[in-house]
Formats: structure tokens, C-alpha cells, sequence
């Protein structure tokens, strides 16, 4: 492997770096604003600055040909496709490609399932905007890396938790829960793991694949919420009917809450060979938690 580059470079980008940089793999980044680029200092990597949705980078390393390329910008919160995205493959030098594309997708793509498990052979049909946008930046990467001779890898990924990413704002305002037996079904990953799949999508992953990237174990947002409160040693939220959710939470919390399925992860663990460190919430929530908690 000549280098990596990550396109992107928010919490799970600096995850994915402090892997790599462990094998002192030449490291580029690429971040939007300049608080994300002081971060970028602690590791041992080149970093530069580019608004996407104005332009492509126009800096590259000199090593690029041939690198694994990591994209995680999500796209924008508007519309039906990602400008960003195209307007950043556009950008990329004809002589200077990667190797590899490993795109960060979303499980919204495969919309409401009526809590049914689903694998990567599942066809996608998202019912909400931001599934319709990240199933359209997976074509337009899947199109422009067939008529450029790229791979890709594609990881469709639910919600992330980990240190500093807990609703605890949530959770201490006392906002309502949904009554769980008409809670949907949802699926996350620890973002250590989301992690170390990232990296494994590079060592390991068949060309062109797609991969569901979670823990196997789904359960429902109030689970979630009540297993934080527990741990914490906060009141529980009061809890409210579906039917009444509708009326009083927000349209991107009822986006997810609308979408039941269970992400069946086996492909994941059997062609990445991962381990995970949190299988469970039971496991991972503990390791999110501050010092002082």
C-alpha cells in the first residue's frame, strides 16, 4: 500500500488515521474548516483545506496513484443526489487516480423493512431524502470507478456511537420516548469498530463489494435511551405512543423511527475477518462514557 487518503477527516476520519498511522502508511487528509485542520496536527499526516461544495481539492499528495482512498463526507442535507461528491471524482487527475474508493453509505438506503433482517443482496428502495441522497452518491461512485478502471468498497452504516457521540442533550431534556413495543427497530456500531472495518475494507475486501457495517445485535431507539439512562443514573424519559410521536418530534428523529429493519452483518465478519470489540450495547456503552462519569 503507497498511502491513504481520507476525504473527511471528522472523528471517524481521525479513527481511521490513528489505525493506519500505526503502520506509518503515508497519510493525506482533506477537511472543510480550519478547526478541523488544527486537529489534524496530533497525527502524522498531510492535511489540507477544500470547500466542496465550491471545488474539488486541487492540492494532491504525489503518491496518490494507486492509494486507498477513504470518502466520508456525507452529502448535502437538500435534495436527491450529492453534488459534492461528483464535483470531488470530477476534480480527481487522470494520471493520479487511487486505487481504491471505500465509501461511507447509510442503511437508510434499504427504507422501511417492517422490521425484517436484510443483507447487501437486499435491494435498496430508501423512503426518506437523506437514503434517497446516499443511494444516489453510490451510483454516481459506482459509474465514475466503472468508466475509470477504480474499485470501490461501499459501507452502509447505521447510527455510530462512542465517546461524545451519546444523546445525552436528549436524554437530560426529558424529551419522550416512543413506547418500545411500537418502537422500530434500529442498528448501530461502536465507532471504534466502524473503525477498524474501515481499515479492513482495505486489507481485505473483494473488489466492488458492498458491506453491512454493524453489530448484528439491533434493538429499539428506547432500548437505546433507557440503557444510556440506566447507565447514567438519569430519570427515564416519560413515554409517549407512536401515534402521539408523530405530533410532537422532530421530522429527522421520525425519519428513523418510520425505518424497522435489522442489519444482518455476517458478510462483514466472515470476508473482513473482524472481531468486534462491542458486539452489544451493553458492552460498548460503558467504554463511551467521560472519566468523571
Amino acid at each position: 500500500m503507497t498511502g491513504v487518503m481520507i476525504v473527511g477527516c471528522g472523528d471517524i476520519g481521525q479513527r481511521i488515521a490513528a489505525l493506519f498511522a500505526e503502520r506509518r502508511t503515508p497519510l493525506w487528509g482533506l477537511v472543510q474548516t480550519a478547526a478541523s485542520l488544527q486537529h489534524l496536527r496530533a497525527l502524522p499526516m498531510e492535511a489540507v483545506q477544500a470547500d466542496l461544495d465550491r471545488s474539488g481539492a486541487t492540492t494532491w499528495p504525489v503518491w496518490m496513484a494507486g492509494a486507498i482512498l477513504y470518502y466520508l463526507v456525507p452529502p448535502p442535507r437538500e435534495g436527491h443526489a450529492d453534488p459534492r461528491l461528483q464535483r470531488f471524482l470530477a476534480n480527481i487527475p487522470a494520471d493520479q487516480k487511487p486505487r481504491r474508493i471505500v465509501y461511507i453509505s447509510t442503511s437508510a438506503v434499504y427504507g422501511h423493512r417492517d422490521g425484517e433482517w436484510v443483507d447487501e443482496e437486499t435491494p435498496p428502495a430508501p423512503d426518506s431524502d437523506r437514503g434517497r441522497r446516499r443511494l444516489a452518491a453510490e451510483q454516481a461512485l459506482q459509474a465514475w470507478c466503472a468508466a475509470q478502471g477504480v474499485a470501490f468498497v461501499i459501507l452502509r452504516v447505521p447510527g455510530i456511537y462512542g465517546p461524545g457521540r451519546l444523546p445525552l442533550k436528549r436524554l437530560q431534556s426529558g424529551a419522550p420516548l416512543v413506547d418500545e413495543r411500537e418502537s422500530s427497530f434500529t442498528n448501530r456500531i461502536h465507532a471504534d469498530d466502524l473503525a477498524q472495518a474501515c481499515v479492513a475494507a482495505a486489507d481485505r475486501a473483494p473488489d466492488n463489494r458492498i458491506y453491512n457495517i454493524s453489530d448484528g445485535h439491533p434493538t429499539t431507539m428506547t432500548d437505546y435511551m433507557l440503557q444510556i439512562a440506566d447507565l447514567l443514573g438519569l430519570e427515564a424519559p416519560p413515554i409517549i405512543s407512536l401515534n402521539e410521536a408523530q405530533a410532537v418530534l422532530s421530522p429527522a428523529l421520525l425519519s428513523f423511527l418510520n425505518e424497522s429493519k435489522r442489519l444482518d452483518n455476517r458478510r462483514m465478519l466472515k470476508e473482513l475477518g473482524i472481531r468486534l470489540r462491542y458486539p452489544t450495547l451493553r458492552q460498548g456503552l460503558p467504554a463511551c462514557l467521560p472519566e468523571e462519569v
